[in-house]
């Protein structure tokens, strides 16, 4: 067991793409924590689709030997956190874990959306925090402008930071330094009852779930009997150990040391994020700031081929094997028949669990349209949750339907303030404050969840050209005029294409549904109505014409002239035959007197 002195706890937070990843290989490769021959970009992240993306979805911890310049020998344990704000509850826990941050700000492009955020977290869980300015071996780098920006913005003193480059190496030995003389070591006392910190957990084929813990109080050692506290559960600790960044077995963790624990636990469910693990028979004060993951965004998944249907259903079990804030439930749908109502963190754990199962299991998927969960108030002053707009009660029933909002924070160049503004405000936002930072603007708006998870991200994206950056926290629900819009082909309603949309904005909503749908839909010999509804009132209509063939263009290689010519004299022999009545007369009458006519 190491020294508490000797221990050094932090995480890296940054905005996406500002070298987090990169500075934790440099800090792994400088330290000898991983041979040369075994180094690799993005050492930290073991997913494929992070490794495209560039982005950390599951934290990752390392323990990391460090011999400073004075000597004295420390134990430093990173923990790599995601960005995003879709896993900010698995950041805020991590966080708790440790005494200190260093922040990264890109030195050429400034503070950013996700920056603000996640340094919120280390504020709130009162680190340390160094901040460190990365890539400055580019020509665009201007560490005195990002300096300035993270003093007026975030209110940190800049002074002290330290420039680095992940990329060449320069400054990581500054940055090591700063760890072991900036950042305090971790309190605790070995001899009180344990008390551990459940930071993470993932599933493991062979092992079943394993465990990342930090000790805040007590020890823990392998063939102990432990108890999580939010459910109860006993557990027989089977093997304990760190991550180096792979896996290696210790006898036993102490106060602030972080590490592993397995158990035969099947479910990562039974493991929940921010839980406390104490001894079977030991009773102790809960950690605070606990609660359970609450999906937030729903959607709906089919398969592209109804047979493929028990394989998704395989995909989706050993997914949710190994998150525990993904949910599921069986749906079926009359146009696309069965699939899962499945709900996730935010849109991006939506394309992350989607593209794992495109991916890794070769299923081709189509996803209906995201929507969020509404209160419904009925009359009877029950309150009842939507998550499927397709669910939604009569609206004779209903009292009012409240909406989640959330709190969006957008920093962007001032020229395009305008453009965001607008946006903002078409998508019914309420501006809470505007500041600026050198030549960017700080806008945070108020914002109905719902009109974000449509096409928002895009939107802005678009209209800053890209240079935008968007965070947003959820902060309650509110109540507003609120409608269930029904989408009708051939006057039979596609429950799959239903929408929870504002009055206001209903008409304008499905008009452009019904005519991307008539764009999309094939051409069948009938017409086909193609409709919005709000209850019996059509708001908008399309109607797909009926397909017949151009016989007069198709014809006699092409002469229209001689086609049209024997139309019209079928078409005066139909006229004769309407004039001899109910005289039934025979054929070849008949044909004489289509004979005549030549």
């Amino acid at each position: 067991m190491t020294a508490l002195s000797q221990i050094r706890n932090f995480s890296i937070v940054a905005h996406i793409d500002h070298g987090k990843s990169t500075l934790a290989d440099r800090l792994i490769q400088a330290t000898n924590t991983v041979a040369e021959r075994d180094m690799k970009a993005q050492m930290l992240d073991s997913m494929d689709i992070e490794r495209e993306r560039g982005i950390t979805i599951k934290a990752q911890t390392v323990r990391i030997n460090y011999t400073a310049k004075n000597g004295e020998d420390y134990v430093l344990n990173l923990i790599d956190t995601p960005g995003h704000v879709d896993f900010a509850y698995e950041v805020s826990r991590s966080m708790r874990a440790v005494e200190g941050s260093l922040l990264v700000v890109d030195s050429t492009q400034g503070v950013e959306a996700q920056t603000l955020a996640n340094v919120y977290h280390a504020i709130d869980a009162n680190h340390e925090i160094v901040p460190v300015f990365n890539k400055i071996d580019l020509p665009a780098s201007d560490v005195s402008r990002v300096a300035e920006q993270v003093e007026d913005v975030i209110g940190i003193d800049a002074s002290g930071a330290i420039a680095v480059s992940a990329k060449t190496g320069e400054g990581i030995v500054e940055t090591l330094e700063a760890i072991v003389h900036q950042l305090p070591a971790p309190k605790g006392d070995p001899e009180t009852p344990l008390r551990a910190m459940l930071v993470d957990s993932w599933y493991d084929s062979y092992l079943g779930v394993i465990v990342l813990v930090r000790i805040i109080d007590g020890k823990l050692r392998k063939g102990e009997k432990v108890k999580f506290i939010s459910n109860g559960t006993i557990h027989h600790v089977e093997r304990i150990g760190v991550f180096r960044p792979k896996m290696e077995n210790v006898d036993e963790l102490g106060p602030g040391e972080i590490g592993f624990m397995t158990a035969s636990i099947k479910q990562v469910r039974d493991t929940r994020v921010g839980d406390t693990i104490t001894h079977q028979k030991s009773e102790v004060t809960p950690l605070p700031g606990f609660k359970p993951a609450q999906p937030v965004v729903f959607c709906g998944l089919f398969p592209v081929d109804s047979a493929l249907f028990e394989d998704l259903r395989e995909a989706i079990d050993k997914l949710a094997l190994n998150d525990a804030s993904f949910s599921f439930e069986m749906e079926s749908s009359a146009a696309l028949g069965f699939g899962f109502r499945c709900g996730f963190l935010g849109l991006l754990h939506l394309e992350v669990i989607r593209d794992r199962i495109e991916r890794e299991y070769d299923i081709d998927l189509i996803t209906t349209a995201p929507s969020v969960v509404y209160h419904v108030h009925m009359r009877d002053n029950t309150m009842d949750e939507l998550h499927n707009p397709a669910d939604m009660p009569d609206m004779t029933l209903i009292n009012h339907i409240e909406e989640p909002r959330i709190k969006a924070t957008i920093l962007v160049p001032d020229e395009y303030l305008g453009d965001v503004l607008k946006l903002c405000q078409d998508r019914r936002g309420i501006q809470s404050d505007l500041t600026y930072a050198g030549s960017r603007a700080l806008v945070v708006y108020d914002l109905p969840l719902n009109e974000v998870v449509f096409d928002f991200y895009d939107r802005l994206k678009s209209v800053t050209k890209g240079y935008a950056s968007f965070d947003y926290t959820l902060m309650g629900y509110r109540e507003d005029a609120l409608v269930k819009m029904s989408v009708l082909v051939n006057d039979e309603p596609v429950d799959a294409l239903s929408m929870m949309v504002h009055r206001d904005r209903a008409e304008v909503r499905g008009r452009a549904m019904v005519e991307k749908l008539k764009d999309l839909i094939p051409r069948h010999m009938f017409k086909i109505p193609i409709q919005a509804a709000i209850g019996g009132k059509v708001i908008a209509r399309e109607t797909l014409s009926a397909m017949r063939k151009d016989v007069t263009a198709k014809c006699y290689g092409g002469d229209a002239s001689r086609k049209r010519k024997l139309l019209d004299k079928q078409k005066a022999g139909k006229k004769k035959m309407r004039q001899f009545g109910s005289v039934n007369i025979p054929q070849e009458a008949f044909i004489s007197a289509l004979k005549m006519d030549n």
